[in-house]
């Protein structure tokens, strides 16, 4: 960074307003809690400087933030993940949910209750979840199998009904479960004392406030059209539209695992099985660490397709010395996120309008004290895949370490 922006990112304040937390009490966005996703407020401010409706692309979907707003404002939207729980989840929030559906989700919560009370149900499996004791106590789980029996029984695979009930169901064991979000990351309380206290009484009642939400919600129906796609941002070029506006925000180069995050969601609703699987999807994933991605970093061949750059060559120098523990395998982390982000802005050019405006909220990053300028590299790469107007600019302060901020990286694709 210069000096003048390392002066103005200097007097930012970490704002709240800026990061999930803001989502939490915002209609369908504050569904489910993903603890990496970014605020609504800034894409709301983002989107508020184009009244004119546009065809929105979020190549990262997370929980569909972008593709909500966007549609709530009445623009069309697309977005893509690889992940396809998010893709279920970014469809679940912005399908349009009649009053006829609502009040038959009502009706069909009252039977789930009493089939759960009188047993009248088939139980679900409990989840292969490494020591899932660790997440619930045995009463929770056993009630929480056999809420999610009842769902299956009840409700037909696919229907809306079903679709808002699973996300209430993600409510309630999230709030029943021993997860913890006082840290960056998903974490575990110290202790499970209140977990116990839970009878079927008041786990009924969290359940019925969870459908309640959720309803709220999805009575708040967005003007645009949204498409939701399975798919990978380093292959765009197979999506069958042009874009006016993208505003994402890609995983960040912090080694922080999506898969570790969505965890308890993707196993009870049978996205996951395993941990093979769960490792096998954070490697396909860009910047993903979790279980068999760490261990494949340690192999990994340098990629045909790379992005090459001094300052990044420097850092992965830095962060690789021998005395740095685990150095070489944060090293071939960050190249290996690079060079997917690269590919992944190669293809994007394929799909732009004359005249597209893009933006990349991103966080930069320390590595052994060597400070990543992840900023300066998105903006590196977007010029030499002759983007114009290319800037970033500080947005907010991220935490107690001085030089952690995140960005707003921007540009325009050349009319032509």
């Amino acid at each position: 960074m210069s000096d003048l922006a390392v002066e103005g990112a200097a007097r930012l304040r970490q704002r709240a307003d800026y990061t999930h937390s803001y989502n939490s009490n915002t209609g369908r966005h504050g569904w489910l809690r993903l603890t990496p996703a970014y605020s609504v407020k800034i894409v709301e401010e983002m989107l508020a400087r184009h009244p004119t409706p546009l065809h929105v692309l979020d190549p990262f979907c997370g929980t569909g933030t972008t593709a909500l707003s966007a549609a709530y404002r009445g623009h069309a939207a697309t977005t893509v993940d690889i992940n396809p729980f998010l893709v279920w989840l970014g469809r679940a929030k912005t399908a349009s949910y009649s009053r006829k559906v609502a009040e038959r989700v009502l009706g069909i919560c009252s039977s789930l209750i009493e089939a759960v009370r009188n047993g009248r149900n088939v139980s679900a499996v409990p989840p292969p979840i490494s020591n899932i004791e660790r997440w619930w106590p045995p009463n929770v789980v056993d009630y929480l199998c056999a809420l999610k029996g009842a769902i299956e029984t009840e409700c037909e695979r696919g229907s809306l009904e079903r679709m808002l009930l699973e996300v209430a169901f993600c409510r309630i064991l999230i709030a029943s479960s021993n997860a913890a979000f006082n840290h960056q990351s998903m974490s575990f309380k110290e202790s499970q004392d209140s977990l116990f206290a839970l009878d079927q009484s008041a786990l009924d009642g969290m359940f019925r406030r969870d459908v309640k939400f959720v309803l709220e919600g999805a009575m708040d129906n967005p003007r645009g059209d949204v498409a939701v796609i399975p798919g990978d941002a380093r292959n765009l070029g197979s999506l069958d539209a042009e874009f006016d506006l993208v505003v994402t925000s890609p995983p960040y180069a912090n080694r922080m695992s999506y898969i570790r995050e969505l965890r308890p969601y993707m196993y009870w609703l049978g996205y996951l099985k395993s941990a093979r699987e769960a490792g096998d999807l954070d490697w396909e994933a860009i910047g993903g660490t979790w279980g068999v991605a760490t261990s494949r970093l340690m192999a990994r061949k340098e990629s045909d397709v790379r992005f090459q750059d001094q300052r990044l060559d420097q850092f992965l120098a830095e962060v690789a010395r021998p005395e740095n523990k685990n150095g070489t395998l944060l090293a071939n982390y960050v190249a290996k996120y690079f060079d997917d982000i690269w590919l992944h802005l190669a293809s994007l050019t394929e799909v732009l309008k004359a005249g597209c405006e893009v933006h990349y909220i991103v966080g930069n990053s320390t590595f052994y004290g060597v400070l990543l300028p992840v900023e300066e590299l998105y903006a590196e790469m977007l010029r030499r895949l002759q983007f114009a107007n290319v800037e970033y600019r500080a947005i907010r302060k991220r935490n107690s370490k001085k030089e952690l901020f995140e960005f707003d990286v921007s540009a325009r694709w050349p009319d032509g």
